[in-house]
């Protein structure tokens, strides 16, 4: 991930494209959790949110790295 990606002549990382792909997939994700009750068992509700935007972003970097 080198460069920048120009979005109509202005250029933005691309780690924040991923950033805001990750929230909306962590987002999408979290709604499906709440809806089939996961978040009773969860200790820590916010640092489980938190963990699972952090797996997703390297997910989502991992798998977007050799793009060019």
């Amino acid at each position: 991930m080198i460069g920048e990606v120009s979005i109509y002549g202005l250029y933005v990382p691309p780690l924040l494209l991923l950033t805001l792909a990750a929230l909306v997939v962590s987002r999408l994700i979290n709604l499906v959790l709440a809806k089939t009750g996961v978040y009773r068992i969860v200790w820590h509700p916010a640092l489980f949110d938190f963990s699972l935007f952090v797996i997703v972003l390297g997910a989502l970097t991992y798998y977007t790295r050799n793009w060019s």
